[in-house]
């Protein structure tokens, strides 16, 4: 994606906006089936920190990387992020997430901003009679302003999402979801099976086996991959490794590796 070339963000910076923004709420996109939980808060903690710095490695492509800062309170997420590709592109985003509960379940929705003018949001209604409930099903809807955007989730943001989801016991999740374009005519579909297996009270495990086809945009090539991405959280550390084939929907093969701190 080639766009003007805007100044680098000073980490700092981003940091100290993160602290202001953080008191209101402003959240946003990164996880539309809530397949990551909101970590616990405390009185002494009122909002619970996550720093996940990544490293995206293309085999058709600059190297790229992206740090993202995240907080949580009880139904409100926000984080703030930096991406930068060499000299080619860089971007700034802000978001903030909440649930809402309801008398069959809840929805969760977010907004997005990003430099470059990109604006999006999505919202998910999750169908069930509880938090713990063994049954759910999941049905999305997301949408862009189509202002350049480096797409960080690896899904069709411009899509609806529809999905369901098993809880067998209190330490195991899994659920089986797709998210396809329904806007740009890309033939864009992802289809994500994740299961979630809580070791202990700090350890825990997350696989997403996923199947991507589509093109990057009406006119390009039709592409198809599966690809697998593995989390290991030993608290407070986290690591993320994931093997990506026609990442985005072209050509290039990603690797994706983050080492991530909760505080």
């Amino acid at each position: 994606m080639s766009v003007p070339n805007r100044p680098k963000k000073n980490v700092l910076v981003i940091v100290a906006a993160v602290v202001i923004l953080a008191p209101s709420p402003t959240q946003a996109i990164q996880d539309r089936a809530d397949i990551e939980p909101n970590d616990p808060v405390s009185l002494a903690h009122a909002i619970a920190w996550k720093l996940t710095p990544n490293v995206y490695h293309e085999t058709a492509g600059r190297s790229a990387v992206d740090i993202n800062l995240r907080g949580n309170r009880q139904d409100d997420v926000f984080w703030i992020g930096q991406y930068q590709r060499g000299t080619e592109f860089q971007q700034t985003r802000v978001g903030y997430e909440h649930q809402y509960p309801l008398p069959f379940g809840r929805i969760i929705a977010s907004g997005q901003y990003a430099s470059h003018g990109f604006m999006g949001g999505s919202a998910t209604l999750e169908l069930s009679n509880g938090k713990e409930a063994p049954y759910f099903g999941l049905l999305g809807f997301g949408r862009t302003n189509l202002k350049p955007y480096y797409n960080l989730n690896f899904d069709p943001n411009d899509s609806i999402l529809l999905g369901a989801g098993l809880r067998p016991d209190n330490a195991t999740l899994m659920t089986l979801y797709q998210i396809r374009d329904d806007r740009l005519r890309t033939e864009q579909r992802v289809t994500h099976l994740v299961l979630r297996r809580q070791k202990s009270a700090q350890s825990r495990l997350t696989v997403d086996l996923f199947r991507r086809t589509g093109r990057r945009d009406s006119d390009s090539e039709l592409f198809h991959g599966t690809g697998v991405t593995l989390t290991y959280d030993q608290e407070p550390l986290f690591f993320r490794l994931a093997l990506d084939p026609h990442a985005n929907f072209t050509a290039s093969n990603m690797t994706r590796l983050a080492m991530g701190i909760r505080f």
